[in-house]
């Protein structure tokens, strides 16, 4: 089993940044950050980060909403789909840089920003996600399950 933990620790008025690291598959260690959507406690469609908690990955392969994937990776086999989000539908990993790229989905990315506003933004999201899609569809290629486990960073 892969699980991809996802541990927030910057909150914004529209943003939210975390870390995300790999645990499970037994090779290299590597990690990220992610951006989202800001917390709330109540939902807003396309402004809310999903909540936490364990959800498993499978890939969506009839959507054609990202098919500009599939002309960009040659590798590209589906989109990576977190199951069973309570009150969202469609939740995916995939690139972006800052929350207007995103309507709930994880963005990942190798540079963390906080930008003077207070805001979040992550850079280089395409290397980001050819890491983190290559180690998933290997995991699916061992006949693995998929997790991405969100937290939030307890204060210091």
């Amino acid at each position: 089993m892969l699980t991809i933990r996802v541990e927030r620790f910057g909150f914004g008025k529209d943003s939210t940044l975390s870390e995300w690291t790999f645990s499970g598959d037994n090779t290299q260690p590597w990690h990220c950050y992610g951006c989202e959507d800001e917390r709330r406690i109540k939902k807003v469609y396309g402004e809310t980060c999903i909540p936490e908690g364990s959800y498993e990955v499978k890939l969506r392969t009839d959507s054609t909403k990202f098919k500009k994937y599939y002309a960009r990776y040659d590798f590209h086999r589906g989109m990576l789909w977190l199951q069973n989000v309570l009150g969202f539908e469609w939740i995916y990993i995939h690139t972006g840089n800052d929350d207007e790229d995103t309507m709930g989905c994880l963005l990942p990315g190798v540079v963390p920003i906080m930008l003077p506003d207070g805001e979040f933004e992550v850079r280089r999201s395409r290397d980001a996600y050819v890491v983190l899609y290559k180690r998933v569809i290997a995991a699916f290629d061992r006949n693995e399950r998929v997790f991405v486990e969100i937290v939030e960073r307890e204060a210091a």
